[in-house]
């Protein structure tokens, strides 16, 4: 009669173990009949068998331990391996405790210990286990595709097995996967510190002016704390369209005469100081004056604001040098500061960039660029290499033909270029039969090339582009539930209309 156990008093007590064949076998004959993951040796516990049984185990007889096999309890679920096959693998967590002496290290090495059953518990996974259960029967360890890699690489490192210990096909599938993995946590990651504002309101507590400073960071950064918050952003970006409108009329020969330039001149004034004061309010309101000037946005807005300062500089010098440097305005070879004058006013074409603060796109193309950058760098790699090669192929058939424009290998960089693009202005062309030949080379390596990160980009833009714009949403909601403007104008609607004494005739 099978002879029953008692049912443990340990972490997750869920085993009945049976004796299998009612007598001790030497270390061979368990070695070759333990199998993979045995059912008969992974038994369930029923409450109503423990019931039914229950009269069986007050009569227990004194349990024989068998000397040979290692009793483990991993989740729930008992393993039988025999001391000498754990002992092939010492500096395993199991093959250590096969081999340790001592009680004590032995309890270091695992959860807990029944003494009545002589049984280790392990509170780790179960189904992991099995493939270790195997590793130690096969000496080979199995990877499956369904496992998720972080959870199997932190079961296997806690039993001490390394990877190498699997077949090679099956760990490059498995490295990739988890390189995958730690690339998609990586990016998702850097998406959510791209979508979370630079600092957190509780940065401010218990510094000066604290209260002040966050309510002010929230009207500038975080466009969706509140309506005023919501409003200054879009005063930015229009006067950034404004800025950029008045750069470009004021090159219309129409609007150089005398009142054009003074009303480009006003315009200009008014964004610059609405700029000024977004920037100090910026300024004031960071908790921390490094990461301020370390932020690429920030230097951006610097950038912004800096030519109309730098030329009010220039043109309100004393009048020793003003009228030095009309005398030099005359002479046409010497005209530096006017060529510095118009380079400072050419740099008011980056307050463009700060459109990038309020506009999802241009924050997912940035965003796209950075983890795009091997991909890119690689593009451009094979474009130089491509006008390099083809501008030596056409000069070396083209320049025995009089008249061509293919006089240098630097002569024909433009053509290499324009042909790569796949563009075709046609300024240049090639006269002979082996040109046309290495043109049309060109041209086709040039539409290989132009195809192969296309696909790539595109689909990683669209995916950032998707999650910013979610998060978006998802903000404008909540700030939209909080303001519930068509709620508040009806209610007060309803409320004129009650307070009219004609309303109720």
């Amino acid at each position: 009669m099978r002879q029953q156990w008692t049912r443990r008093a340990s972490l997750s007590a869920s085993l009945k173990i049976g004796d299998h064949g009612g007598r001790c076998r030497t270390p061979e004959e368990e070695e070759s009949y333990i199998p993979f993951a045995q059912d008969s040796l992974i038994r369930q516990w029923n409450s109503m068998q423990n019931v039914a049984d229950g009269y069986q185990e007050k009569n227990q007889t004194p349990i024989q331990r068998n000397k040979y096999l290692l009793n483990i309890n991993v989740g729930g679920k008992l393993f039988q391996i025999a001391y000498k096959v754990l002992a092939q693998y010492p500096i395993t967590r199991l093959g250590k405790l096969a081999l340790y002496t001592d009680p004590v290290k032995k309890l270091q090495l695992c959860d807990d210990y029944l003494v009545q059953k002589n049984e280790y518990f392990f509170d780790r996974d179960p189904s992991i286990f099995h493939y270790i259960f195997h590793f130690y029967r096969s000496g080979v360890l199995w990877v499956m595709d369904e496992m998720c890699p972080s959870n199997f690489v932190e079961e296997i490192e806690y039993w001490g097995i390394h990877l190498k210990y699997s077949q090679r096909c099956c760990r490059i599938l498995f490295e990739e996967k988890q390189d995958e993995l730690s690339e998609y946590l990586k990016i998702e990651k850097e998406l959510e510190a791209e979508l979370e504002p630079m600092e957190s309101g509780t940065q401010f507590d218990g510094k000066f002016l604290g209260r002040f400073r966050k309510i002010v960071w929230n009207l500038i950064e975080n466009p969706y704390s509140s309506v005023p918050a919501k409003i200054i952003a879009v005063m930015s970006s229009f006067f950034v369209l404004i800025s950029i409108v008045g750069m470009t009329l004021s090159t219309v020969e129409e609007m150089k005469n005398k009142t054009g330039k003074m009303w480009m001149e006003q315009m200009e004034m008014i964004c610059a100081i609405f700029f000024t004061s977004e920037y100090l309010m910026r300024l004031i309101s960071s908790s921390s004056f490094k990461n301020f000037l370390r932020a690429a946005f920030n230097a951006i807005d610097l950038v912004a604001i800096l030519p109309f300062y730098i030329q009010i500089l220039f043109e309100n010098l004393d009048d020793g040098e003003m009228q030095y440097h009309e005398e030099l305005h005359k002479v046409e070879n010497v005209s530096k500061l006017g060529k510095v004058l118009k380079l400072i006013k050419l740099m008011r074409i980056f307050r463009i960039l700060k459109l990038a603060r309020h506009s999802t796109g241009l924050r997912a193309f940035s965003f796209t660029m950075r983890q795009c950058y091997q991909q890119v760098c690689c593009l451009l790699l094979f474009i130089a290499m491509g006008v390099f090669t083809f501008s030596a192929l056409i000069h070396s058939v083209e320049h025995d033909v009089p008249g061509t424009d293919f006089t240098s290998i630097p002569c024909a960089w433009w053509w290499a270029a324009v042909s790569l693009s796949t563009v075709g202005y046609g300024d240049t062309v090639p006269d002979t039969i082996l040109g046309r030949m290495v043109a049309f080379v060109c041209i086709s390596f040039g539409i290989i090339l132009n195809g192969m990160p296309i696909s790539i980009l595109y689909n990683k833009f669209s995916d950032y582009y998707a999650k910013l714009k979610a998060h978006e949403m998802s903000q404008s909601l909540q700030l939209s539930r909080r303001i519930r403007l068509k709620q508040r104008v009806l209610r007060k609607f309803s409320e004129c209309w009650r307070a009219d004494p004609h309303y109720y005739r």
